[in-house]
């Protein structure tokens, strides 16, 4: 017995996970949607891992494609580097994933104003890299907007704990990767925890797929803690959402879910569905 008998639960190699299930969590929200759940769940020496979106949007940090007008790098960078090079040669030589070639070769005309942004934002070396630049989230946010990384994710781990006010392990993670090349971790995003060598935009990523994929980045924790640990908290929190029907890891997922157009997507219809930004992990 588990002593959730009444509570949403599953079982994912030996850890209990709870999902905590929330309305959308809005620009200028607080995380009390998140967090008092956690209150009443949380038992010492549980880990709580959220997803980096609803903490983005949280705080604001938005941006508004539409008001980002393409230039001839953003436009080559689409149409030329990744929807041609990387989605017709590079990719399916290196054998990236058969879903991220597709997309690829099927990149709406709004990606040119997206790699803009990059470029402005992050730079080239994170603009080179032919999806998911830089963490940047185009489909949790309504309409035109995108969602950033989140401000230092460490601080905000530490002071959700605090409002747990129990033995707990609070992380942030990204379904970006992180990957390992002789027992080294490394990442394209601009953020990670500790032990992670990050921003390396495309220049990670290239040399990710010559390494080991170890799936999704822990951007901040309020603990200290081995990568390992991390990331298999991380992985178990990624196999839950991978297993919900609202799950929008990408652009093209966005009508299956909202049945909507990515650029027609509102606050309405985005709160008009269950969303799970966080799950509480406990060793059997």
């Amino acid at each position: 017995m588990t002593g959730l008998e009444n509570t949403k639960h599953v079982i994912i190699k030996d850890y209990i996970v709870i999902p905590i299930e929330t309305g959308y969590i809005k620009p200028n929200d607080d995380l009390s949607a998140i967090i008092e759940p956690a209150k009443r769940l949380m038992q010492d020496d549980d880990y709580l891992v959220i997803a980096e979106t609803p903490i983005s949007v949280s705080q604001n940090r938005l941006v508004d494609e539409a008001k980002y007008t393409p230039s001839l790098t953003a436009k080559f960078l689409t149409t030329v580097w990744s929807k041609y090079l990387w989605g017709y040669v590079l990719g399916p030589l290196l054998g990236i994933k058969e879903r991220t070639i597709k997309n690829l070769r099927k990149l709406p005309e709004e990606t040119k104003a997206h790699k803009e942004v990059v470029l402005q934002l992050y730079g080239l070396k994170h603009a080179l890299k032919p999806a998911s630049e830089a963490g940047i989230d185009l489909s949790n946010a309504p309409g035109t907007f995108v969602s950033l990384l989140p401000e230092n994710p460490e601080k905000v781990a530490k002071e959700i704990k605090e409002e747990i006010g129990k033995d707990v392990c609070v992380m942030i993670i990204d379904t970006d990767a992180t990957y390992m090349k002789n027992g080294k971790y490394f990442t394209g995003l601009p953020i990670a925890i500790d032990g992670i060598d990050a921003d390396n935009g495309f220049f990670g990523y290239f040399k990710g797929q010559l390494s080991e994929n170890m799936g999704s980045t822990p951007l901040g924790c309020s603990e200290e803690i081995d990568v390992e640990t991390a990331l298999k908290f991380a992985n178990i929190a990624e196999d839950y959402q991978r297993s919900l029907s609202t799950e929008m890891k990408t652009i093209h997922s966005v009508k299956a879910v909202l049945g909507t157009e990515i650029d027609e997507v509102t606050v309405e219809a985005l709160d008009s569905i269950t969303h799970t930004p966080a799950v509480i992990i406990r060793k059997q």
